[in-house]
């Protein structure tokens, strides 16, 4: 015959005690400070590869613009160099992005 379960009084000592409001509110403090922090970092790990984003004091926006612009103009390049590769009869479809991946 199984045992019966725990009564609700009952002292579990794998049960950690409930946090107090002023420490729920300082656990949603912390985690969304640790949340912008990391938003932050990849911001500047992003701006410190993007060209002319180098040292710059900049807003998320002025990233976010400027590394589209970089990755149009990265597209650009590659599909000039494709085309120069084609044009010299060298086999380039295994370097061909799908449709969707060329429209930014």
């Amino acid at each position: 015959m199984p045992s019966p379960p725990p009564s609700k009084t009952a002292i579990n000592p794998n049960d950690k005690p409930r946090l107090s409001e002023q420490a729920k509110k300082e656990n949603h403090i912390a985690s969304e400070q640790k949340r912008r922090q990391a938003i932050r970092e990849g911001f500047d790990r992003l701006a410190s590869i993007v060209p002319g984003m180098e040292g710059l004091g900049r807003s998320e926006a002025v990233v976010l613009e400027a590394t589209v612009k970089h990755m149009r103009d990265e597209l650009a390049k590659r599909k000039r160099l494709l085309q120069k590769a084609k044009d010299n009869g060298i086999d380039v479809s295994t370097y061909e992005l799908s449709k969707a991946a060329g429209q930014v």
